[in-house]
């Protein structure tokens, strides 16, 4: 057989460890025998011996043979159990370690044994899912989703991402452990059967909205809006024929595919690009390309995600769902590496909701923001915060809310007892995760509260922050909240509840968006109206009733015990905060009952005292110009007696109005 057994040669008599034996690659599992013109005597022995005459046992077994016993090989005539190579995996294999392999099998062939022994180190990750585990999804609803399904396919893998990321930045960096949580979690839902949309279909997904924003390639795959992790085309075979059909493009940079109408894609086929090992060659006719072609000729819907980068992370990308798209044509031109390359023209369906030409418009409005219909003030703040927030109104005359002063932080006016004074980190450059010498570390229950790009992996009844008592550097990841807005925020006019506040920015869940800032009030005076005759309707209690919810991800996906640990709050002591006249951007944002942002205490040291910050976070992924809302709670009884503390423009608060 060509390239099998008969053409490996046995060295006769010799332990020469640096001889190279001419072996070729096994390419069949039948065992394939020489003939005796081909070489010499076909030697069969047990590796542990005894050898005939005239040949040596082979490195490692080249020690003494007499005391150890032979196997009988020929009982029965046959060995008498064969396994399958699938059967020898690595102990203790996860869907974890699955992650890792696909991942690794680009470059097996020129991986080295230091390569290898990195990979290994990171096994202290390895954990295994119960088997038992309950996905909370039928075997219709993997189907065909609808949009509560969706939304909790990536609320909980935004969850199960955020704790993999935190367990990740907790091992030593040298350690070479691959940093993909988003393959391993997807990997992880994807094998335990928490997804959505699996049956492929040609149009619209159920549960996805256009406009829907995606951080990660493999939440595409557990909607079903996408199904392919790396390739750009997705299609099926149709039911004319056998054909092709496309289903899917994902737009997201790799090619030249830009087009000046927000409504029409120049869409570049697949390969030919050049690679490590590889020069750039001409794009073939096959696959997703061909499934393109028969699409132009077939004139079914194709959908299509637009990707950019992410003017947060800038190292990441946002992938935003455009809607349905028609290819109204096809050419062949040269590409920059000089190879023919496929092109296709895509024209978006009219009568679709708006995606793809918000986040263009939003690019114009951060080159100039003069260019920003119904701009009232470029910059709120007054330069309070590094980043301008923008004041708008497109629905009527008002010019401007009420008059306040811009404060970046909370004010105490005097010392209160909230939390018991505790000594700051004893670091002396970053707080790292893993730190168990880190005392902030050691208050947030041993757990960094952040991953490494600032986003909050789990929420907690308390968090506490490194502040200025502590020797940490300025810029510590563990000072989330005290590095000012991040994120282009707009204070609007809404329709019907007066002033709002939304983003430029798509906002990841789990980012941190701004502080609460006003005056610390004792409840009594904070109920006051000051004297004017008006109303203070901008406060927050922290001591209202607050509908609870789960954020944090499954202990079960990650090896660990259920628990019923509560995510609920835990202050040491009530505080009401007033912004009537001193306050940030947080005063404009209003209530709904599906919020899309959550509040969370935070505690840090400065003036020599704890101090209690709230703090607000999203709550899912947020798109661009999408209103910011959080849970006012329902108020206490003693916060409603005597004055009538809760009408004014943010009586709307106890209606459960959707964000």
């Amino acid at each position: 057989m060509e390239g099998g057994l008969s053409g490996n040669t046995v060295v006769p008599n010799s332990n020469d460890k640096s001889t190279v034996l001419d072996v070729k690659p096994l390419r069949m599992l039948i065992p394939q025998f020489p003939d005796t013109s081909e070489g010499p005597p076909f030697v069969c022995a047990p590796p542990n011996g005894p050898f005939p005459s005239g040949f040596s046992p082979f490195f490692p077994f080249s020690g003494p043979q007499g005391s150890q016993s032979t196997p009988d090989l020929n009982q029965n005539g046959l060995i008498s159990t064969i396994l399958p190579i699938r059967s020898f995996r690595v102990e203790n294999a996860s869907p974890m370690d699955a992650a890792h392999d696909t991942h690794k099998q680009k470059s097996v062939a020129s991986s080295s044994v230091k390569k290898k022994a990195k990979v290994d180190k990171g096994s202290k990750l390895s954990f295994t899912t119960p088997i038992n585990f309950d996905p909370r999804i039928s075997l219709s609803e993997r189907d065909d989703g609808n949009r509560e399904l969706v939304e909790n396919v990536l609320s909980r893998f935004d969850a199960l991402r955020r704790k993999l990321s935190q367990m990740e930045d907790a091992v030593e960096s040298h350690s070479g452990i691959i940093k993909r949580s988003d393959l391993k979690a997807g990997n992880m839902m994807m094998s335990k059967g928490v997804r959505t949309n699996m049956k492929k279909r040609i149009g619209a997904v159920p549960g996805v909205e256009i406009g829907d924003i995606f951080f990660f390639r493999m939440e595409l795959c557990l909607v079903g809006l996408h199904a392919q992790s790396m390739a750009g085309i997705d299609y099926i075979k149709g039911e004319l024929e056998g054909e092709l059909v496309a289903l899917s493009i994902v737009s997201s940079g790799g090619y030249d595919n830009d087009a000046e109408d927000p409504d029409i894609l120049i869409y570049s086929g697949q390969g030919g690009n050049a690679g490590r090992d590889k020069e750039a060659s001409d794009q073939k006719l096959e696959r997703g390309n061909l499934a393109l072609e028969k699409s132009l000729h077939r004139g079914n819907e194709v959908r299509v995600i637009r990707g950019f980068k992410d003017a947060i992370f800038q190292a990441s990308k946002v992938y935003v769902y455009d809607g349905l798209y028609k290819i109204q044509e096809s050419w062949m031109e040269k590409g920059k590496s000089g190879c023919n390359t496929f092109k296709y023209k895509l024209v978006r369906i009219p009568g679709q909701t708006g995606a793809f030409a918000t986040w263009k418009s939003i690019l114009k409005w951060k080159e100039g923001v003069s260019s920003r219909v119904g701009l009232i003030l470029s910059d709120l703040t007054s330069g309070a915060e590094s980043t301008p927030v923008v004041l708008v109104n497109e629905v009527d005359d008002e010019k401007r809310p009420a008059c306040f002063t811009y404060l970046a932080t909370v004010k105490y006016l005097k010392s209160f007892d909230l939390v018991q004074t505790t000594l700051g980190c004893n670091c002396h450059d970053a707080c790292r995760p893993g730190n168990s010498n880190c005392s902030c570390i050691k208050k947030n229950g041993g757990d960094f509260p952040y991953t490494a790009n600032g986003v909050l992996a789990c929420r907690k009844p308390l968090i506490y922050e490194c502040g200025p008592s502590c020797p940490c550097i300025r810029n510590c990841k563990n000072r989330v909240s005290q590095g000012g807005l991040k994120f282009h925020l707009e204070v609007f006019k809404t329709s019907d509840r007066g002033w709002g506040l939304r983003s430029w920015d798509s906002i990841r869940a789990g980012a941190f968006i701004c502080e609460y800032a006003g005056e610390v009030f004792d409840s009594d005076k904070a109920r006051q109206d000051d004297g004017d005759g008006e109303i203070n309707e901008y406060i927050f209690y922290t001591n209202r009733l607050y509908e609870p919810f789960k954020w944090n991800y499954e202990p079960e996906l990650v090896g660990e015990a259920s628990s019923d640990a509560t995510e609920d709050y835990d202050i040491p002591s009530p505080l009401t905060i007033s912004a009537k006249n001193n306050g940030n951007v947080a005063r404009f944002m209003n209530h709904s009952c599906t919020p899309n942002v959550f509040w969370q205490p935070i505690v840090y040291e400065h003036n020599n005292g704890a101090y209690l910050h709230i703090c607000f976070f999203a709550k899912k992924r947020i798109p661009a110009m999408t209103e910011l809302t959080y849970d006012y709670g329902t108020p206490c009884q003693n916060e409603t007696e005597g004055d009538n503390t809760t009408s004014g423009r943010k009586v709307e608060k106890l209606q459960c109005l959707a964000p």
